[in-house]
């Protein structure tokens, strides 16, 4: 069992990119059993993924030591539409939209922290930046420059690209600050990407109360190509896939991801991650390690007993060449696989089908049909599977 040294060792550098004003001076803080007041704040945009949950196990690790958490739900900033990142201006989404999104967050929050624990919190910023009046406004606002509010990259480059810059999005960084100061937080945590957002609260936090706001950087969990999973790339682990999904999409991360994934995604020992990295290292199948990474984290947000039969889904599937248990019927008339594939949903229209029969992505019953005129023959009580790519399955009943 690590000692509190250790502990907070990890803490301060699993997975961590920067910590502000810097590294010393908040393990001083930590080392002196001070108990901090640590927020992470999510704007309710979409579903919770496994970026959220970068954050979440860095959070849990604070918790443990004793720390205040507290998860801000940004009920009010997600309405106006987080910039970071963005060459144009979110869509604003209204406040049911908001609510809805972040229906089954605490749930979700509840997988990686303690809710049973006296030490987390939910907090929701409407409660507070609705009551501020238009003078309130502009005393907020009159802490930060227009230059200041400038220096974003994304705001850099939609200037060089003759891209609208709205004046909501410069009040997004003083809303989130506005945040800090209100919860009298003591150290912020998130994402690198939001690097900008949590410094604008450490300097609001200084010129209001005259006080110290830590804000400690996680690293982002990249493709191979650098983009950060989540929904704006189109390769998104949601939190509340179903285990077999979220096993499946971990399959597919390519070897590069797999001890950065260890290292931030998960819970693994510290000591285990080195090995791991050692083992890859070594020449180990990565295949081995990442169905290890799959289990784990499909463990975390799902259970023991789900994590083993996603795992065996996988291995019937993909390694013995069956066919799940699961697969979803339906009943057409037409047999010509390009309309089977339309009336199967695995395919939106007929050029569609006929390009993923090109491209070899279809089979009927395991075997690959590259005929566009492929007609399916006799259906007996089992059916016939038709498969679209690796994870995609209907089965065609009489």
């Amino acid at each position: 069992m690590p000692d509190k040294a250790q502990k907070i060792k990890e803490a301060l550098e699993r997975g961590v990119e920067n910590i502000y004003p810097n590294k010393q001076a908040l393990e001083k803080v930590l080392k002196s059993g001070k108990k901090l007041r640590i927020y992470n704040g999510i704007d309710p945009t979409g579903k919770l993924h496994i970026g959220h949950g970068v954050v979440l196990n860095k959070l849990r690790q604070f918790q443990e030591l004793g720390h205040e958490v507290i998860i801000l739900i940004g009920d009010f900033t997600g309405m106006i539409g987080d910039p970071t990142g963005k060459l144009s201006s979110r869509r604003q989404l209204t406040q049911e939209e908001v609510k809805k999104n972040a229906a089954n967050y605490k749930e979700l929050v509840g997988k990686v922290l303690d809710t049973r624990k006296s030490n987390l919190r939910f907090l929701h910023n409407e409660d507070w930046t609705n009551k501020l009046k238009p003078i309130d406004l502009l005393k907020l606002a009159s802490n930060f420059t227009v230059a200041r509010l400038l220096e974003r990259d994304m705001f850099q480059e939609r200037i060089k690209a003759d891209k609208n810059i709205f004046v909501h999005e410069f009040l997004y960084p003083i809303f989130q600050a506005y945040d800090a100061v209100t919860m009298d937080v003591d150290m912020q945590i998130g994402g690198s990407d939001q690097t900008f957002n949590m410094l604008a609260g450490r300097t609001l936090m200084k010129k209001l109360k005259n006080k110290e706001k830590f804000v400690l950087a996680m690293k982002l969990l990249e493709d191979p190509t650098g983009k950060k999973m989540g929904k704006t790339e189109g390769n998104l682990v949601a939190l509340d896939d179903k285990p077999e999904e979220m096993y499946g999409k971990i399959m597919s991360w390519t070897d590069g991801m797999i001890v950065p994934a260890f290292e931030i995604s998960t819970q693994v020992p510290w000591t285990e991650v080195d090995q791991i990295r050692k083992d890859l290292k070594a020449g180990k199948n990565p295949k081995i390690l990442k169905m290890l990474l799959a289990y784990k984290i499909t463990e975390m947000y799902h259970g023991t007993q789900a994590a083993i039969a996603a795992e065996e889904n996988f291995k019937q599937v993909f390694e013995e060449k069956l066919n799940p248990d699961d697969i979803p019927t339906f009943k057409t008339a037409k047999r010509n696989i390009v309309e089977v594939l339309v009336a199967a949903k695995l395919a939106s229209s007929n050029s569609e089908a006929r390009r993923l029969i090109k491209q070899g992505g279809i089979k009927v019953d395991v075997k690959k049909v590259t005929d566009e005129n492929f007609k399916i023959g006799k259906i007996d009580q089992d059916g016939v599977v038709i498969q679209k790519g690796k994870r995609h399955f209907a089965k065609l009943v009489d």
